[in-house]
């Protein structure tokens, strides 16, 4: 956010709560896409509260992908791996957790004698941060996606060019030295 003149308008997208979430640390006014990731909507603030009541040691961590009345009972707002660093330096042994539920199975390798809860939805049993897109991919589409090369999506040369710069720009403002994309051809 740094990097954008602060007389820059920004557009967040594709999700909402991330967005609120940037624009409250940063300051920054910004232009919300009305999207927003279904697990995290689907979580319930009573519910949560219930289970902070049942759990009251337990501190909660959150992805800033939650609403905000989820966030305001987080004692950790962070990114997958900002969660699973707070939980490994946190003394405490149980947490409630509001976020898919891949980094419970991370957390409990790294954490055997810990405890993780995932966060609740409207029943207080429902089993929300299972996202059903993402439980689409699996390991055999992974392996034969890599095998194959397939699917592929072809498009003109124009757009790809276009879609090359905003690309291009993004690894360039990231903090993370990542590889440039090709100039032409396969990804691979």
């Amino acid at each position: 956010m740094d990097q954008i003149p602060a007389d820059q308008k920004v557009m967040m997208a594709p999700d909402r709560h991330l967005g609120a979430y940037l624009s409250k640390k940063t300051g920054r006014e910004m232009i919300f896409w009305p999207g927003s990731c279904i697990v995290h909507e689907r979580f319930s603030e009573k519910e949560l509260i219930k289970l902070k009541a049942e759990h009251p040691n337990a501190p909660i961590t959150a992805h800033p992908e939650c609403p905000e009345h989820i966030l305001r009972h987080a004692d950790h707002v962070g990114s997958t791996s900002s969660i699973l660093k707070f939980v490994l330096d946190n003394p405490a042994d149980k947490f409630l957790v509001a976020t898919e539920p891949g980094i419970l199975h991370q957390m409990q390798k790294s954490a055997p004698h810990k405890t993780f809860i995932g966060a609740p939805g409207a029943d207080g049993n429902c089993n929300c941060n299972q996202c059903p897109y993402m439980a689409l991919n699996t390991m055999e589409k992974l392996y034969k996606c890599l095998d194959t090369l397939g699917p592929e999506i072809e498009v003109d040369e124009e757009t790809r060019i276009k879609a090359l710069a905003p690309l291009n720009k993004m690894l360039e403002m990231s903090p993370a030295a990542a590889p440039t994309p090709p100039k032409s051809g396969r990804a691979f």
